[in-house]
């Protein structure tokens, strides 16, 4: 029995390891979005770290026509990244999950 509960304690350690390696890499993965128009263009890691913004001049003459496109862009980016991160970080947590009876009725 105790030999079963440290090799699921290794386990749990190597999948934590894993996980912060993936949030590692996670930072290099970068994640596009633009506006309909092209007008705005953002750029994130997944780790949701904004990386860079593109405006069109045309947008800086409308301050209010520029704050709703990052609103809208900058949302639907982020969107994108969190189901990036959910998902490598899900698919890795799973993984290096041990085998605990009973626990495959949450699958």
């Amino acid at each position: 029995m105790f030999g079963d509960m440290m090799g699921m304690m290794g386990k749990l350690k190597e999948t934590q390891k894993k996980v912060e390696e993936t949030k590692e890499r996670l930072n290099t993965v970068l994640v596009d979005e633009e506006s309909s128009d092209g007008l705005l263009k953002i750029t994130l890691t997944a780790n949701r770290e904004v990386k860079k913004i593109a405006i069109s001049d045309q947008l800086l003459e409308d301050k209010e026509q520029l704050e709703d496109y990052l609103i809208l862009t900058l949302n639907k980016a982020i969107e994108k990244a969190t189901q990036v991160n959910e998902t490598e970080l899900a698919a890795v947590a799973k993984e290096g999950m041990p085998n605990i009876p009973g626990m495959d009725l949450f699958k």
